[in-house]
């Protein structure tokens, strides 16, 4: 009709315009009731890993290291344990990733981000032979290199492969990190695999203990045999002019 406005009608929110959904009360109270069972259980699972690694530090061997006396430890019931863990095999394949995290973390704060990468890999290797000694202090970085958690990392190892790889990313990512920044400066060879490199270090650093048992040599005050170790893995025995078939150092 002339003269006759029609009314205005809105426009139907297009797809991107359309407001975001809000979380109805129902789906609140249950997020809140699961972030209070998360926190419960977190709580839970960390009084049995507490436990653990106290035994573990007191010297437990394996027959003593049972799941009945990390739950008396703990405080908790037997019931209670099993909602979280399968048995002992779970319980130190946990402690294990613990300290492996553990200790990673503490080698990175240790290394720093500061001075040539040569310095920082000379620094990873002796911290970590200085951890890895039975003789070292407990800490919370050292935790792992006791009789019983040494015997479950070789049968971890051996058994188990892919859950052993799995356990020690941190590690080797760390020790990776400096091996790819030692690269780009010119401090060790390019070519190389590193993260292969990584493993063949990290095992010799770790297995080092059997070195003085199987040559029978007095072992070395601890500095001097890190900087030993160091020296022998990034530097080699050959002097310069000795090569291999390869024609390489």
């Amino acid at each position: 009709m002339a003269g006759y406005d029609a009314p205005m009608v809105a426009e139907p929110p297009g797809v991107d315009e359309l407001p975001e959904p809000r979380s109805t009360r129902r789906e609140l109270a249950v997020s809140r009731s699961l972030d209070a069972a998360r926190a419960r259980a977190e709580k839970r699972v960390q009084r049995f890993l507490d436990a653990g690694f106290e035994l573990l530090d007191e010297g437990a061997t394996g027959n003593e290291f049972t799941v009945q006396v990390v739950v008396a430890r703990s405080g908790q019931s037997l019931r209670s344990f099993y909602q979280y863990f399968a048995g002992k095999y779970e319980l130190l394949l946990a402690l294990f990733e613990e300290s492996v995290r553990a200790t990673a973390s503490h080698l990175r704060t240790v290394v720093g981000d500061d001075g040539p990468a040569a310095g920082r890999l000379q620094r990873f290797v002796v911290e970590y032979y200085r951890l890895c000694r039975p003789d070292a202090p407990s800490t919370a970085a050292r935790r792992s290199p006791t009789p019983t958690m040494g015997e479950f990392a070789q049968q971890l190892l051996t058994s188990h492969p892919r859950e052993a790889a799995k356990v020690f990313v941190p590690l080797v990512a760390a020790l990776t990190d400096l091996l790819e920044q030692a690269a780009a400066e010119g401090a060790v060879r390019p070519e190389l695999a590193n993260v292969r490199v990584a493993g063949a270090v990290l095992q010799a650093i770790m297995f080092n203990a059997f070195a003085t048992t199987i040559s029978g040599a007095p072992p070395a005050p601890p500095d001097a045999a890190a900087e030993e170790l160091f020296e022998l893995v990034f530097a080699g025995m050959a002097t310069d002019g000795v090569s291999g078939g390869s024609g390489r150092r």
